[in-house]
């Protein structure tokens, strides 16, 4: 957007120090861009700058500050926050009057494809349509102006001239349009509060963070905003597609990009810390191993001692799983298997558990039995304790050194008990229960 001559003189301006802050696109990665001192990098749009891209940033100081701005961070780039490698901080609280965008993913189906575009032209608003595809981008202009004929449509895509792109633009910025028929061009840069429905064609062949910020084009004021991801009729999406729509489904709260971020790491892996992949598995060691050892080299580096994680040993006669006719996916159930190991309070539990009755209807008691073990793991893995085992009419629990219990008050109840509770050498807490499960000493 800037002349030959205009780019040379800024640079140059930049080169001598004479500029404190230039503003740019991938254009400042070049490599006749330098600078006299040069203190912070602020990247926004994270999600779109390759491996390429952030190596170029690395060299253009050793030591320069990087802030990088983005709604949904590529795996590699969450992984390494989350490891520690990178700070991190969060913006969760969304703008004043500003209402979550309601998603439906739903087949192809021109009924009601009419009725979302309709609703929104009835209440004055206007319409974005994302078709990734410039090669047939006419024939669904053509469908949609069968559909709805009263709608002005404008069509806008990379390969446009600049001039032509910009009128279009303007136009829909203008309200001379209802509907925008565009590829992912939109997909970051557009605020426009009229445009309150988004329908995006074939949209199990985005990646779930370009959805998450092509729906970001709508509910940008308080009007309710409406998203519909369209999938094909006739034809069977991914699996992987399939885990992308309904995490992008069961996130539309404001502010979900983080948590949608993290959906992305689980599905595509965490990319290669030293490599060129921004996403994929670490085959060589499994990925839990990989960031365990991660995170020792981060805390050693800091200069922290090693984490010592207590994963509590619970043998309690119940039967808590998750029965597979009630969920017949292995990998599902392995998923909120780990989900439910993860969790570190009783609102997470409860989380997981909604979520599952949402999918697959009332629970086996099994379920409920797991959730309320995996609940006795919380409050075990907080007081330190390394095992509980259950036997007849007992309960051992397994202090080791380092459980988060007062020795005094410990030796004070225990005596006061008149043996009902035992303390063995090997740092062991025996508590015997009577009738009615009250503690009781032993017959």
């Amino acid at each position: 957007m800037k002349t030959a001559e205009e780019v040379r003189r800024v640079l140059k301006e930049a080169a001598a120090g004479k500029v404190d802050i230039l503003i740019g696109t991938h254009r400042l990665l070049a490599a006749d861009v330098s600078f006299q001192d040069l203190g912070l990098i602020v990247v926004d749009e994270e999600q779109r700058f390759g491996v390429a891209h952030k190596e170029r940033l690395k060299k253009l100081r050793k030591l320069v500050d990087v802030l990088t701005l983005t709604a949904t961070p590529i795996p590699r780039t969450l992984h390494m926050s989350l490891a520690g490698v990178r700070d991190l901080s969060i913006i969760a609280t969304p703008p004043e009057d500003r209402r979550a965008i309601r998603t439906f993913v739903m087949k192809f189906d021109p009924g009601a494809v009419r009725e979302a575009i309709e609703n929104e032209l009835k209440r004055g608003g206007q319409v974005f349509f994302v078709h990734n595809r410039v090669r047939s981008i006419a024939a669904m202009e053509k469908f949609l102006s069968d559909i709805v004929p009263r709608a002005r449509i404008g069509i806008a895509h990379g390969q446009m001239a600049e001039g032509k792109l910009e009128e279009v633009m303007a136009r829909f910025v203008n309200k001379e349009l209802d509907i925008l028929l565009a590829t992912s061009i939109i997909e970051s840069g557009l605020d426009i509060p009229s445009a309150n429905t988004i329908v995006v064609n074939r949209a199990d062949r985005f990646g779930l963070a370009e959805l998450y910020q092509i729906r970001g084009r709508v509910g940008r004021s308080r009007e309710r905003a409406y998203a519909y991801l369209l999938v094909p009729a006739r034809r069977p999406v991914t699996k992987d597609a399939q885990k992308r729509l309904e995490v992008l489904q069961r996130f539309s709260e404001l502010g979900a990009g983080f948590k949608i971020a993290s959906h992305d790491l689980e599905i595509r892996g965490a990319g290669n810390l030293l490599g060129k992949d921004q996403s994929g598995q670490i085959e060589a060691i499994g990925f839990d191993l990989y960031t365990q050892l991660l995170d020792e080299a981060v805390r050693e580096l800091k200069g922290e001692a090693p984490r010592d994680e207590i994963d509590p040993d619970v043998q309690l006669p119940l039967p808590a799983f998750i029965p597979d006719p009630y969920m017949p996916d292995v990998h599902q159930r392995l998923f909120f298997y780990k989900r439910f190991a993860q969790a570190g309070t009783d609102e997470e539990l409860d989380d997981i558990r909604a979520e599952i009755v949402d999918r697959y209807g009332e629970p086996p008691d099994e379920l409920d039995a797991l959730q309320a073990l995996m609940q006795v793991k919380v409050r075990l893995r907080a007081l330190r304790i390394r095992g509980l085992e259950a036997g007849p009419g007992r309960l051992v629990f397994t202090l080791g050194e380092g459980a988060a219990i007062d020795p005094f008050q410990l030796a004070k109840r225990v005596t006061a008990s008149d043996g009902a509770l035992r303390l063995t050498p090997d740092m062991k807490l025996v508590a015997y229960f009577g009738v009615g499960g009250k503690l009781a000493p032993p017959p």
